[in-house]
């Protein structure tokens, strides 16, 4: 393919006629009139000087055009550059500075296509940041909420109850469950020896170690009523049966109230103990309340029968029913305490001491 830099419209091709003005066209002339004796010396002269001087101004000329074009492009380039223009270079002149031309005007392209992607991809970036920054303050959020619930139900119900997905967090059912409840002795009587502020700060550092307790050993926290609490057992998975889990935890929570009655007398404070019932059998566990106010709590015959065990349990103790004894026997040393009589059953419930 022939080359466009030769032409007559290119630098190149423009050098090479200035060329032919300058150094040839003069000297052939010359000489060809002065060979055919049509010119003497002194005129041959005076023609090479007035050809001369016609080629020079006519090469000038030509290289004039040439620089005036070549100074257009740069001002343009510099006026990109200084971010002053962006549209397509327009030039006349050689060639060469068209083609120049042409390539800026490709590479501007390309980078006015590269800087709309950048736009796009920043703006996209910007979406994302968001995104992010909302799902980083929603999971601040849900670790606040997880933190706080699980001061009250333990962190196995929480885990169910973030990935429940339904406007109801927990399904209600019917399932054999095993019932805590742990009451202070002789409250009453302590309270009115003390402040209310006093009343308070013992409450809630004996609740601090009960419920601790009642969550290590995968029970959940149903309610405080006054001076007791209610815990169920066997609706977190466990693999030590839940009757099991509730005994240990009656345990542990008799142990940790008369450690925790040690330091009080060092500390000259009111002392207490606490009396707890445990039972085993089915109860209806689900959601009870109002559109407002939901609990999710068990109810049922079961639950009534480990109330009435706790209202029998002296300071120290711990009254479990016939299930939950029939389910531990050989793990504590036990001893039949009684027959009690309950309402609405007609058959006595047989209730066992547990001994420490």
């Amino acid at each position: 393919m022939k080359s466009r830099h030769r032409n007559s419209v290119s630098f190149t091709g423009k050098t090479r006629i200035v060329l032919v003005l300058l150094g040839i066209i003069p000297f052939l002339l010359v000489i060809y009139l002065f060979v055919y004796e049509r010119i003497n010396i002194s005129d041959m002269i005076v023609l090479f000087a007035a050809l001369a001087l016609l080629s020079i101004l006519t090469g000038f000329s030509l290289l004039r055009s040439s620089a005036d074009s070549l100074a257009n492009l740069a001002s343009k380039i510099l006026s990109i550059e200084a971010d002053e223009m962006s549209a397509p270079i327009q030039i006349r002149g050689d060639q060469e500075l068209i083609d120049i031309a042409a390539h800026v005007n490709f590479v501007l392209l390309k980078l006015q296509e590269a800087q709309k992607g950048i736009k796009e991809q920043s703006v996209q970036l910007m979406l994302y940041a968001k995104d992010i920054s909302q799902s980083y303050k929603k999971t601040k959020e849900e670790i606040k909420l997880r933190e706080k619930l699980s001061r009250y139900v333990g962190e196995n119900l929480v885990e169910k109850l973030m990935q429940s997905k339904d406007d109801v967090f927990l399904e209600n059912e019917r399932k054999e469950l095993t019932i805590l409840f742990a009451d202070i002795r002789s409250f009453t009587t302590i309270a009115e020896r003390m402040a209310a502020e006093e009343v308070v700060a013992l409450l809630n550092e004996f609740f601090n170690l009960m419920v601790d307790i009642v969550f290590k050993n995968n029970g959940i926290l149903d309610k405080f009523i006054g001076d007791q609490l209610m815990a169920v057992f066997g609706l977190m998975p466990s693999e030590t049966p839940h009757s099991l889990n509730a005994v240990n935890a009656a345990v542990e929570m008799q142990n940790a109230t008369e450690a925790l009655m040690i330091e009080r007398v060092e500390q000259k404070q009111e002392t207490f103990g606490i009396g707890i019932g445990i039972n085993t059998g089915d109860a209806i566990v689900g959601n009870v309340g109002s559109k407002n106010r939901m609990d999710y709590t068990a109810i049922g015959n079961s639950v009534n029968i480990a109330a009435r065990l706790q209202q029998i349990a002296k300071r120290g103790e711990i009254i479990i029913g016939e299930e939950t004894y029939r389910q531990t026997q050989g793990r504590f040393r036990m001893r039949k305490k009684s027959e009690l009589h309950v309402k609405n059953k007609t058959e006595p419930v047989m209730c066992y001491d547990v001994l420490r």
